[in-house]
């Protein structure tokens, strides 16, 4: 859904040359927390969008967006109301209808396809060319097309996969978090979300502008097609992840979005309250993440 990495020194020094960081607009390098709110959207407001057919009022209650990067509302409007804007990129994934999946294909470092989301495959983030593809040229395309940041999805993958076979891959979790700082030393004034992946986020939190937790009380349960409470535990255990976040990094905005039906009001509503009581900026959507839903009023 929306929602892993590395180890190469010479990311660290600079992959990127001159030319290419001049080649992006100035507005684009602003830092997402730098950005000013709307006089309408409250300092935490934030929903996630991944589509372009909503109007530009949709967006006015909300301060920090994340679209996708190439369907997308027309930037320039939002970000001149305000709005910071974090453009989707998945890390530990290849999604079919990227233009550089054909290209990491050939490299032989995609395994198997995630079974809740066909046509994308797991990525070995460990591989040097993936890390270059994406801190030379996924990154900076994100920002070039507009976007104040980059939201890093699927860094959830590589602990899962070092997990369930920890011989075949060794390092993947290092690797997660090895990825993100490289970007941050190569980008070190962009917005940047990372979703879950709480077996990093202990490493990456200071590096981060925002941390997401999603499906943090309520999932979508993919077999049934509905959303559902997650367990007590699960519950417990992202709530605290994502408050010992915070405490390493006092600055870092803390955000959640979980799935449930937007026709029942009262439900919504209570996630809202429940989050916030959390100390979270909270955003209850439905799992395609395709339409703007609003807050249901009191």
């Amino acid at each position: 859904m929306i929602g892993g990495l590395i180890r190469r020194r010479a990311v660290a020094g600079g992959l990127l040359s001159g030319a290419a960081l001049l080649a992006l607009p100035n507005r684009a390098l602003r830092a997402a927390n730098s950005g000013q709110a709307s006089g309408q959207a409250t300092a935490g407001s934030w929903a996630v969008y991944y589509a372009d057919a909503a109007p530009l009022s949709a967006f006015q209650p909300y301060r920090l967006l994340v679209l996708d990067s190439r369907t997308h509302p027309p930037l320039q409007p939002l970000a001149d109301r305000g709005k910071t804007l974090l453009g989707y990129l998945s890390v530990g994934e290849v999604e079919t209808h990227r233009p550089w999946f054909d290209r990491v294909k050939s490299w032989g470092i995609l395994d198997q396809e995630n079974p809740n989301w066909p046509g994308s495959f797991y990525v070995d983030v460990r591989d040097r060319r993936w890390v270059k593809l994406v801190v030379e040229e996924l990154v900076p395309a994100i920002l070039r097309e507009g976007f104040h940041g980059v939201f890093l999805d699927t860094l959830d993958n590589p602990p899962h996969l070092e997990r369930t076979d920890a011989k075949r891959w060794r390092g993947m979790t290092d690797a997660a978090a090895a990825l993100v700082r490289a970007i941050r030393r190569n980008w070190p004034d962009i917005g940047l979300m990372q979703n879950r992946a709480y077996e990093i986020l202990p490493q990456t939190a200071p590096l981060l502008s925002h941390a997401l937790g999603e499906s943090v009380y309520a999932g979508w349960d993919f077999a049934a097609k509905r959303p559902h409470r997650q367990s007590t535990e699960d519950y417990r255990f992202q709530v605290d992840a994502l408050k010992a976040a915070g405490a390493l990094n006092p600055q870092l905005g803390l955000h959640t979005l979980d799935y449930w039906d937007p026709a029942d009001g009262a439900g919504v509503r209570a996630i809202y309250d429940l989050q916030r009581a959390n100390g979270f900026s909270p955003y209850v959507a439905t799992v395609e993440l395709d339409r703007i839903i609003p807050e249901p009023p009191r």
